[in-house]
């Protein structure tokens, strides 16, 4: 267990995962900006505009409502993103320049993800940023003494339905050229919604 443990410290200090927006399989060595998830709490501030300035949960379909402009599409945009949306429609409140618009996420409580079978620690976490398949496993408290690391199932929620991604984490937990191959292996980045099964 010491072994595992200090790969999980070793995959913590050599990448920093970044989510991929395609639903495939990557990791870089940028940490990538947030995209906004349902659930998440944001706040949308418009400057000089106090009845503008609302606390808002994002709602389970990735959509908020916002005084003046109506439902906004959230899920999956960048907060500037949902910033060019609401100045956009403000501009008819406004004779001239729209204030300036600020989106931050105060709370990222939406990205969240599941970790079920042969982990010391199964359930649902809510990290508040992005991990890799390592780091989730290490969340769930790493893989018990039996577990298949070579079929782990990572179960991933599209537009289409449901998909299947496999990784194969075993080479990671030998005690030889460990950080080697960290540094080197592509690893899943963990997506919101994922469910990771430990056969």
């Amino acid at each position: 267990m010491a072994v595992i443990f200090a790969i999980f410290a070793v995959s913590a200090n050599a990448q920093t995962a970044a989510p991929d927006t395609n639903g495939a399989v990557a990791a870089t060595s940028n940490q990538a900006a947030y995209r906004i998830n349902a659930g998440d709490d944001i706040e949308v501030y418009v400057w000089g505009e106090e009845r503008l300035q609302r606390q808002i949960r994002v709602l389970p379909d990735g959509t908020f409502s916002f005084p003046l402009v109506g439902r906004i599409e959230a899920a999956g945009k960048l907060p500037y993103e949902i910033e060019a949306v609401v100045s956009k429609g403000l501009e008819n409140q406004y004779r001239g320049q729209v204030p300036q618009v600020t989106v931050s996420v105060s709370t990222p409580s939406g990205l969240q993800f599941s970790v079920m079978g042969r982990v010391n620690s199964p359930g649902s976490f809510t990290p508040g940023r992005y991990v890799n398949l390592l780091e989730a496993l290490s969340l769930a408290g790493g893989p018990s003494q039996f577990a298949d690391l070579d079929g782990i199932s990572i179960v991933r929620k599209t537009p289409n339905g449901l998909t299947t991604i496999r990784a194969s984490l075993g080479g990671l937990f030998k005690r030889s050229g460990a950080a080697k191959a960290v540094s080197r292996r592509a690893i899943p980045t963990i997506q919101t919604g994922d469910t990771v099964i430990v056969p």
